[in-house]
């Protein structure tokens, strides 16, 4: 976003029906409310859940890809229409689109209300051969709970920036074997691969954590477990970027907190995750609490993780604690370890194994190595949401021109930022 980028904030609640407000910053235009009634917005947000990759249900992946309104633009604008008219407020659309027919493009911070976290707002169709993505620059507000949380330490962006990558590609999860539950997400990985080569530069640059002489060594390692991250974090990081598995807390549990990271900790290691077989997760309790009530001698989270100051988190639903009234999970834990930016996922993400074998997209085809490549060289940009915006529009014209699984937004509208 740059000074000159019109800003419009923009709040959700849930109260039986949804209530919305925006204000531009600046007052550069009138601010607004509405009323958004609940059965229209209910109604669209189960086709948006029915369209999405349901992994543990059978078959729910593959009828995501294959027959789901996801699969075919024509049936993913029907469910992008219907996410529009139920809401996108007439007064705002009208807003955005005058500033769209001159020429400018506004930046939309979005607070969704837990109802609607799920919501690809890049998507929605406020008007024929119009999407939001089209006309404006998005992203989510950062609960202010936790911005303004007493004891947080902001890490900004100009004092760190050439700091190393922290890089958590693919780890071993212990007791699981590649191609079970908590297996590889990327598979093998060849030096040609995309991903391979971003993370050479990396290497060649000495700004890879792990350093590693073959880049491919520094994907599926046993040794990245919590202890290690918490010296690379403490040694001072510019970036934190982690590919791999999260467990999602379920919205009705009311506890986004239980989130757990996987790395490569065995389940003897001390942590709030209840251990799986030789395993034990890193939740978001952790990284809120530390060791308080574990240990003799507490530490505080964010004295063992101190967060950089930009994080990618590409795993499955690793954005899943913006469902909950008090967000507490993942990226909460990022913002509050000090991170000012976030990306993570809204739903499950298809590997690129599953483009392949059930999509039957074309061997060279990577979507998901391309989305991490893409939000990696974002998260090395002055302006992140700009970058990441403009690769969504690329996605979504090729997803108009192209119309096959690879470009589905199914992947690449899965991924939203949230800034402090």
């Amino acid at each position: 976003m740059t000074q000159e980028q019109p800003t419009v904030v923009v709040r959700m609640a849930d109260a039986g029906d949804v209530y919305l407000s925006w204000r531009w910053i600046g007052d550069t235009a009138p601010r607004g409310a509405a009323m958004l009634p609940g059965e229209p917005v209910l109604e669209a947000v189960r086709r948006l859940s029915d369209a999405l990759p349901q992994p543990a249900a059978p078959g729910g992946l593959e009828r995501a890809m294959t027959t789901g309104a996801f699969a075919e633009l024509d049936s993913e604008y029907l469910v992008a229409q219907a996410l529009s008219r139920a809401l996108l407020p007439q007064a705002l659309a009208a807003q955005l689109y005058e500033l769209y027919r001159r020429g400018v493009r506004p930046h939309i911070r979005l607070q969704p209300s837990p109802r609607v976290a799920q919501v690809p707002w890049e998507i929605i169709a406020p008007g024929p051969e119009i999407r939001l993505i089209d006309i404006a620059d998005v992203s989510l507000l950062a609960p202010a709970g936790i911005v303004h949380a007493p004891g947080r330490t902001a890490r900004s962006w100009a004092g760190t920036h050439r700091a190393p990558v922290v890089a958590v590609l693919d780890p071993r999860i212990p007791g699981f074997r590649a191609d079970s539950i908590l297996g590889s997400v990327l598979g093998r990985m060849p030096a040609n691969a995309p991903l391979t080569q971003r993370i050479a530069e990396y290497a060649a640059q000495d700004r890879l954590c792990p350093a590693v002489l073959d880049p491919t060594e520094a994907f599926r390692r046993t040794d990245i477990d919590r202890t290690w991250l918490s010296k690379v974090l403490r040694d001072g990081a510019s970036r934190l970027i982690y590919v791999g598995h999260v467990t999602a807390a379920a919205p009705e549990s009311g506890q986004s907190e239980d989130a757990e990271l996987h790395l490569a900790c065995t389940a003897d290691t001390l942590g709030f995750a209840i251990s799986t077989r030789t395993h034990r997760p890193l939740s978001a309790k952790d990284f809120l609490l530390g060791t308080h009530t574990l240990a003799p001698e507490p530490a505080d989270g964010q004295d063992l993780w101190p967060i950089p100051s930009r994080v990618a988190l590409i795993a499955c639903e690793s954005g899943g604690d913006m469902r909950f009234t008090e967000a507490l999970g993942l990226t909460a834990a990022m913002i509050n370890g000090g991170a000012e930016l976030v990306t993570a996922s809204r739903w499950p993400l298809p590997t690129d194994l599953a483009f392949h074998r059930i999509a039957g997209a074309p061997p060279d085809a990577h979507p998901l190595q391309q989305a991490i490549c893409a939000i990696d060289a974002a998260h090395e940009q002055p302006d992140p949401v700009a970058e990441l915006a403009a690769w969504q529009r690329e996605r979504l014209h090729a997803w108009r021109t192209e119309r096959t699984i690879a470009h589905s937004p199914l992947l690449w509208s899965a991924f939203a930022t949230l800034c402090t």
